[in-house]
């Protein structure tokens, strides 16, 4: 619809990004209230349904994925709101007596008045999960609106605004699945599971535009495109990406989904020269430093999908929703049998993994590989050791999932005049409660990482090629139920995601996705010892770094050297230096702030 749009009164008007998926059943319901339409869009469905109910009451009825902005003509306030999980982006501030908000960073740069300046804070939390998390922006003026929440601002109380205010949240919904858990059988969770899950792929089927789906030919995403072939009324395209590194290749269990399921299959191989020619544009489309390199294989199948369609569904949430992740399964189980060894055995088991390297432990676990059980087995079995060497030092599991989730563990002391301060990622007293260990990482994962990390990946990758990507693993619907379900009905005996797996079962044989969990990953770690050295040594260079003033450059160079060496795998902390670095580069705010401005707040 063409925006900004009035309400019938034109007491409201509205501008909107993002889809309405329940918007017919909303318009019928105006309808008989005696609202009348001119046209056929969602926005002018919810313009008028904000006008009818009442903005908190409009939100509620929403199935969607959104972030907006209503202006209030006869109050004289701006609302702005931003659906349920998280999946489109809503940034604001004032500046000055000026208040911004968009979905882009850049579209705030373009304002006169606005100051990039870097918020330290913020980049001590990056350079820990690689994620700038919300509130936070990397600039100090700017915040992210929280998932299920509105903030209202008004022009005479400049610097000032009320809430934000929560119309669904997460941690109060999971409170009321706890007082009345899921009652029946994992059959009986599978069957009722299945019906939301079809009923929110048909929902997201709703388009004129060509559509097709993102698949990994992992759990998640077959069993959205089967779904999908389930409906039966059009030919589903799908699409991959695969990559030489046999340890980070899932295509061809994609192409074998793609065949039994009978989809018109696309799929491109990533080479390191195509991550060489996506870099450049990483800061330009993440608009603030994000460095989960998946960012890499996402952008791509996101370009190669829209040759052929403009809208695509995804597999996302359903590992934060069901239990997919392996620390659901590991920090239970090595926490318990840790914390029962004394703290100089854990300590000195923890030395004794940590001081082989990463290419010695390679062809130790690949040899051992194929006699270790299936639920043990790893796909990229010295990656994880790290992993495990954290959960061996940890002090419990609330310790455990921070080590597991941290890049640099003291970040405060890497960031010039930075201080790391208290976020529900990072600190367990901000945690919602949950039954168990696994229900609490799964529940803080859906709070922080899913929204911040995930869903940002997502939306920024396939909104710069102008594709929408739609998760209906999102439905709110599918969410309240997921938290309904008790942890033993999502993960058992080292598996996770059993009521999904059961859903999945009854349209695709369980050998084509019973893979070892991979992750949309990148060999990053070979690249940057490869391909990639010349571009990262620039980037890494000491002088460089100390003269831009935010990072302190030695140890950085002792990880960098480490790296090289590979006595370790550094990666992820590097990945995270580097794609500050370039953030840098591309907006040019290395000299905007020194630390003596941000060192107090």
């Amino acid at each position: 619809g063409h925006q900004p749009m009035p309400s019938p009164s034109g007491r409201y008007v509205l501008v909107f990004n993002g889809e309405i998926y329940n918007f017919r059943t909303l318009r019928r319901r105006l309808e008989g209230l005696g609202y009348r339409f001119r046209g056929g869009s969602d926005t002018e469905v919810l313009v008028a349904a904000i006008e009818a109910w009442g903005l908190e009451a409009a939100l509620e009825r929403l199935n969607g994925m959104f972030a907006f902005a209503v202006w209030d003509r006869r109050e004289r306030a701006l609302h702005l709101a931003r659906d349920r999980m998280g999946e489109k982006p809503l940034y604001y501030g004032w500046v000055d007596r000026t208040f911004l908000f968009a979905s882009e960073l850049k579209s705030l740069r373009a304002h006169p008045g606005f100051r990039p300046e870097v918020d330290r804070e913020a980049l001590a939390l990056f350079l820990r999960l690689k994620y700038v998390p919300t509130p936070w922006s990397i600039y100090r003026a700017i915040r992210k609106l929280e998932p299920g929440h509105w903030v209202t601002v008004r022009p005479d109380r400049p610097g000032s605004q009320e809430g934000p205010i929560a119309y669904w949240d997460a941690r109060e919904v999971a409170a009321r699945a706890r007082s009345a858990p899921f009652p029946g059988t994992l059959q009986e969770a599978a069957e009722r599971l299945e019906e939301l899950l079809a009923d929110a792929v048909s929902c997201r089927l709703e388009s004129d535009a060509p559509l097709g789906a993102l698949l990994s030919g992992g759990i998640d995403s077959s069993t959205v495109v089967a779904l999908m072939r389930a409906q039966g009324s059009r030919e589903v395209r799908t699409f991959t990406v695969g990559f030489r590194e046999t340890a980070f290749d899932e295509s061809a269990g994609a192409r074998a989904v793609a065949r039994h399921l009978g989809t018109d299959h696309t799929e491109i191989r990533v080479e390191p020269e195509d991550a060489l020619a996506v870099i450049p544009r990483l800061p330009s489309i993440y608009d603030e430093p994000f460095a989960d390199s998946s960012q890499i294989p996402t952008l791509l199948v996101s370009e190669l999908a829209r040759r052929w369609v403009t809208v695509a569904l995804s597999g996302d949430g359903g590992d934060e929703l069901f239990g997919g992740y392996n620390r659901y399964s590991w920090v239970p189980a090595l926490n318990g049998s840790a914390t029962r060894a004394p703290g100089l055995a854990r300590r000195a088991g923890a030395a004794v993994l940590e001081r082989l390297t990463p290419a010695r432990w390679e062809r130790i676990l690949r040899a051992a590989n194929p006699v270790m059980p299936a639920s043990l087995r790893q796909r990229i079995p010295a990656d994880k050791l790290h992993k495990l060497v954290d959960v061996l030092r940890s002090r419990g599991p609330d310790d455990a999932y921070v080590r597991l989730i941290s890049h640099w563990p003291d970040p405060s002391a890497l960031v010039v005049g930075g201080r790391e301060p208290p976020a529900v990622a990072t600190d367990p007293a901000r945690w919602p409660a949950a039954d168990g260990v696994a229900q609490r990482m799964m529940l803080v994962d859906a709070l922080t990482y899913l929204p911040d990390d995930i869903l940002a990946k997502v939306d920024r990758a396939s909104m710069s090629v102008s594709l929408e990507v739609r998760v209906p693993f999102l439905d709110h619907r599918v969410v309240e139920f997921a938290w309904s379900l008790p942890a033993s009905l999502k993960v058992r005996d080292g598996r996770g995601k059993l009521p999904l797996r059961a859903v999945l079962s009854r349209h695709v044989p369980a050998a084509l996705v019973e893979r070892p969990k991979m992750g949309f990953g990148v060999p990053i770690g070979d690249w940057l010892r490869g391909p990639l050295r010349g571009w990262a040594q620039d980037l890494l260079d000491p002088e460089r770094i100390r003269s831009e003033g935010f990072l302190r450059p030695e140890p950085i160079a002792a990880a960098w050297e480490e790296h090289l060496s590979g006595r370790r795998n550094r990666q992820y902390q590097l990945w995270d230096v580097l794609m500050l670095q370039a953030w840098l580069e591309t907006w040019g705010t290395g000299a905007a702030v020194r630390p003596e401005a941000t060192a107090v707040r």
